[in-house]
């Protein structure tokens, strides 16, 4: 998005959606085997449909975690799905049928990725990946997508705390922004889409949404009452996996940036950190806020590429859409002097070798606050004094 009017839309979903359901399921394995062993290797796709869970993939450590973690993963599944808040018919964390099909990691991907000799530490897989900070809000992310996580979370936190017991998991949120010389100003629409007990009406579920988009949204950015859609099919009480059969990894664009800012393809959850979908899209989040953080630029965007078994980056490409106060070729070659951008560096700078992922895998895997375990450490600005540094900002 650049300088100009025009309207932009983002949609979030909420835990309970049930892709995301499956999100928490994988990344509460990648969790488990971190916590036992911070060197496994996971890559783990759940699918979800009614009452039921399916686990498929691969995954690598000693024999005693691999075998520990195994035994595991039928408790760890219905326990995630116990904490979203499952107790239906049609999809139940006690009376799903739960079947595994998680095997050890292929040899031949173990051989490139695995430091010997040498060879330091290779990356998972080739591909690319984005990331991308904007000055729009405080947590640094496009205003759209940043609303639409928000209204979720207000709503999934009334629902947890007993507040607004009606409410069921399975949401949905779309924000609509006007924009005025490239700023945000004021909401055109909103939809919101919650799952709700068959007690309830339409109106009711309407006034129930209302003061957690209100809440969210700036003053006097309301939409109109006309533009203000809750539920606009007029029920939702069949909702999660019971509704529509969920997937690891198809909300790459809710976990991004709304489609603000490009992605490179590959999903983030059911993965350990070895994984460059994952790792090297938090690095260059990280090292985007940051320039947005020193005040370098208004918006930037950095892309990272990379080969299956290669340690070092291909490219690494800056680009502030004309915002910059500073040369974006010095820029680029100042980051990757502040940080060592193969694997292991990404790895450990961000010390992502924790279990920290579960956490992620609803709302966002961007624009939240950095927390004391580790969580989200590619959302600090530590690097903002030696970026100022650097070009005497």
């Amino acid at each position: 998005m650049k300088k100009g009017n025009y309207l932009f839309t983002s949609e979030s979903v909420s835990e309970g959606h049930p892709d995301k359901v499956c999100d928490r399921v994988s990344d509460a394995i990648v969790d488990a085997f971190l916590g036992h062993d911070p060197y496994a290797r996971v890559a783990v796709e759940t699918l979800s449909t009614t009452n039921r869970i399916v686990l498929a993939g691969e995954v690598r450590s000693t024999p005693e975690t691999v075998k520990s973690v195994s035994d595991q993963m039928e408790d760890i599944a219905r326990r995630a799905i116990r904490e979203i808040g499952y107790e239906q018919a049609g999809f139940h964390w006690k009376t799903l049928d739960f079947h595994n099909y998680v095997h050890e990691q292929s040899a031949d991907i173990a051989m490139g990725v695995d430091a010997a000799g040498n060879k330091d530490e290779g990356a998972g897989d080739q591909g690319i990946m984005f990331g991308f900070a904007c000055d729009e809000t405080p947590e640094l992310m496009p205003a759209p997508i940043q609303y639409s996580h928000n209204i979720l979370k207000s709503l999934a936190e009334a629902r947890h705390s007993g507040a607004e017991p009606r409410l069921l998991p399975d949401a949905k949120s779309q924000v609509t922004l006007r924009y005025q010389n490239g700023k945000p100003v004021a909401a055109t629409s909103v939809v919101v889409s919650t799952q709700h007990s068959g007690e309830i009406d339409q109106d009711e579920v309407r006034e129930i949404v209302r003061p957690h988009v209100l809440n969210v949204l700036p003053d006097g950015w309301m939409c109109p009452e006309e533009d203000f859609y809750v539920n606009p099919t007029g029920r939702f009480v069949i909702g999660g996996p019971d509704g529509d059969a969920g997937l690891t990894g198809r909300k790459i664009i809710v976990d991004t940036y709304g489609g603000a800012a490009p992605h490179g393809g590959g999903a983030f959850s059911g993965k350990d950190p070895t994984k460059v979908d994952r790792s090297a899209a938090y690095a260059a989040r990280y090292l985007a806020k940051n320039v947005v953080a020193a005040g370098l630029a208004q918006r930037c965007t950095i892309q990272l590429s990379y080969a299956i078994g290669i340690s070092k980056p291909l490219s690494v490409y800056v680009m502030c859409d004309g915002t910059n106060e500073v040369d974006q070729d010095k820029l680029s070659g100042v980051l990757q002097e502040l940080m060592n951008l193969s694997p292991r560096g990404i790895r450990e700078h961000l010390g992502l070798s924790k279990a920290i992922y579960a956490r992620t895998s609803a709302y966002g895997h961007f624009g939240r606050a950095p927390e004391a375990d580790g969580g989200f450490s590619w959302e600090r600005t530590d690097l903002v004094p030696e970026l100022k540094r650097a070009f005497g900002a």
